[in-house]
């Protein structure tokens, strides 16, 4: 997947990234084209093969190529990547999917509907079609910018973290049309950064000068909030040029969650800490929890029945445990799962499962290594509890005391807890038996609120499934 993990930690600019939702310096164009190459390829291959069979475009072909145009848009970002790491990417996205509108399709019986020769054809001429287009894409990437015109010249105002940042990404970037002269900063070279002084320009106030008598067209702002005078005297000396102003605050050496531009009555503010379910968004994510939930529950309703037999059978209690949780925004909850234990805690205080644990069945032990234990979350999915990826839910005991030592903690409780996560999938699943092990955990969780999309959804779905063949962490 086209994931970038944005960790706690990196440069400001990477939140920035995330507000401008598009490469910093790219052209406008050739970010558009980008975008829709995977879902346009992906669509049109799969009605080229089907009209090279039939003869004819079928309506379940058609409605077939939607739903992959909305799973896969927008398309991913391979141009930052080297040439040689684009196939195995193409690969790995189209494996998901496939993987998952293969499974779903025989779940529901409406892989009947297709022509077996018509799918296995499109499976490999979808991924070798978005190959050839993106490698057709790079070679045709400088051509495309320089029909946009020559490059733009660029000064940042404020030699910090952020303005450095900014320059650097720049630079890196092969296919930005944006060259950045130099920099101004009222601190003397020393002080600023002995590597880059000779970027140094001037000071602040010789911006509106240096812009009148060389030719600029674009100035970054990086100048801190705190610097406001500065900021609006040089605002209104730049008044009388033609030049384009971009401010870079530094809100963005926090840690942002969803951080974006928006207005309220037409008064535009910044998130600092927002959920990714909001609007179309939260409509997409739970129209594809009820989906997935009830295709899953088709399929386990009679091992579940099973399993439930086998618990009440093999130990004294009740087949199902119910345990307090924390949910959306911090709301008590109830999640049930199979009882493993011969314990049923929900107190102020409750350990942990631990390897060895006397307290796991052993039924119990098979079921926690297999998963099989948070199957009847599916029903607190449907209820609107839960999702089925997001971070999972701790028992409410744990929240109170890790909430006081992690920073940061609670703000996992942005988004409904899940069956899986992305932290569950990078290997902190099962117990955590220290505070460094629940802090990455939780680094993992915030960073799945920070980069969220359905396709990171199915990937890590994917991944869950690998995770659980492997049996790991889960006593």
């Amino acid at each position: 997947m086209a994931q970038q993990n944005t960790m706690p930690g990196k440069l400001p600019l990477a939140a920035f990234r995330k507000v401008a939702r598009i490469p910093v310096g790219r052209d406008h164009l050739l970010n558009m084209i980008e975008f829709s190459i995977c879902p346009l390829v992906l669509a049109l291959s799969l009605w080229a093969v089907a009209f090279w069979f039939d003869g004819y475009l079928s309506p379940r072909y058609v409605v077939l190529s939607l739903i992959v145009f909305a799973l896969t848009f927008p398309g991913s970002t391979f141009l930052s990547l080297p040439v040689w790491r684009v196939p195995a990417r193409i690969a790995a996205n189209w494996l998901v999917i496939s993987g998952l509108l293969y499974f779903f399709g025989y779940a529901s019986g409406y892989l009947d509907n297709f022509d077996l020769a018509v799918l296995l054809t499109w499976w490999w001429v979808a991924p070798s079609s978005e190959l050839a287009c993106h490698l057709l894409l790079r070679a045709a990437a400088p051509k495309i910018l320089e029909l946009q015109g020559p490059q733009r010249r660029a000064i940042v105002a404020g030699m910090n973290a952020q303005g450095l940042e900014l320059a650097t990404r720049l630079v890196r970037d092969p296919y930005s049309r944006t060259r950045v002269v130099g920099f101004f900063d009222d601190r003397n070279s020393e002080r600023v950064n002995g590597d880059n002084a000779r970027t140094l320009l001037g000071r602040i106030a010789e911006m509106p000068s240096y812009v009148k008598n060389h030719q600029v067209d674009l100035i970054y702002i990086a100048l801190p909030m705190a610097s406001q005078p500065r900021i609006l005297a040089l605002l209104d000396g730049l008044r009388d040029t033609t030049v384009s102003i971009y401010f870079v605050p530094d809100i963005f050496v926090t840690d942002l969650i969803q951080g974006r531009i928006d207005s309220v009555n037409g008064v535009p503010v910044v998130a600092v800490c927002e959920s990714p379910f909001t609007g179309l968004n939260g409509l997409i994510k739970r129209i594809s929890d009820i989906v997935l939930s009830l295709g899953i529950l088709a399929l386990v309703a009679l091992p579940m029945l099973a399993i439930a037999i086998a618990i009440k059978l093999s130990s004294p209690g009740p087949a199902i445990f119910r345990q307090r949780r924390y949910g959306l925004d911090g709301r008590e909850i109830t999640v049930y799962k199979f009882r493993t234990m011969t314990v049923a805690e929900d107190g102020k205080v409750v350990q942990q499962a631990q390897k060895d644990d006397p307290r796991v069945t052993r039924l119990g032990r098979f079921l926690r290594r297999t998963s099989l234990d948070e199957l009847p979350q599916f029903f607190n999915v449907l209820q609107g509890r839960m999702s089925i990826v997001g971070p999972r839910p701790h028992a409410v005991a744990h929240n109170e005391t890790y909430r006081k030592l992690i920073k940061g903690y609670m703000q996992r409780h942005k988004v409904k807890p899940g069956i899986t996560g992305w932290a569950q999938v990078n290997g902190y699943r099962g117990e955590t038996e220290t505070v460094e092990k629940m802090k990455a955990r939780i680094d993992y969780d915030l960073d799945y609120l920070r980069n969220w999309s359905l396709r990171f959804d199915l990937y890590i779905i994917a991944r869950t499934i690998w995770v659980v063949l492997g049996k790991d962490n889960a006593y």
